[in-house]
């Protein structure tokens, strides 16, 4: 299968586990020794290795994050595309909760494939949305355990 239209199967197993948190729904498109690497400042950055741990911190970043908010809303700005054999895209995240303002998050995402499986994941945010984060959170978290 090409990658691209692999990536397209992945990200729809992505939203299914973001509703119902089975990571089996994603089991098919990672390799066990797969890598999920996020370029950036806190909270984001981080390396994770094996598909175990890469599933672990998936579960633990919608679960500290994503799904602390009312919605949560996707939006494709360039790609995807094959760049190096990879495929490649931008993203926006917007989210949202009562009595906060909307907080929205641009980066990119590259994933490298071994046959149709996931070996290399990777997420760059820049350090100006990592601080932006950092900034909401410290002025609006009380406003998440309302909202979620």
């Amino acid at each position: 299968m090409k990658p691209l239209e692999r990536f397209a199967e992945y990200a729809a197993a992505f939203e299914t586990f973001f509703e119902t948190d089975d990571a089996a729904v994603l089991e098919p498109f990672f390799t066990e020794d797969a890598v999920y690497e996020i370029f950036g400042g806190p909270p984001f950055a981080g390396r994770h290795e094996g598909r175990e741990a890469v599933f672990a911190h998936l579960r633990a970043s919608l679960n500290g994050f994503d799904r602390l908010f009312a919605t949560r809303e996707l939006e494709l700005l360039e790609g995807p595309a094959l760049r190096d054999g990879a495929v490649w895209l931008r993203w926006r995240a917007s989210y949202r909760s009562p009595g906060a303002p909307e907080l929205v998050i641009d980066g990119e995402e590259t994933a490298r494939f071994t046959g149709d499986r996931i070996v290399r994941l990777e997420d760059v945010i820049p350090l100006p949305m990592s601080e932006l984060v950092e900034r909401w959170f410290g002025h609006y978290a009380e406003k998440l355990s309302a909202g979620a």
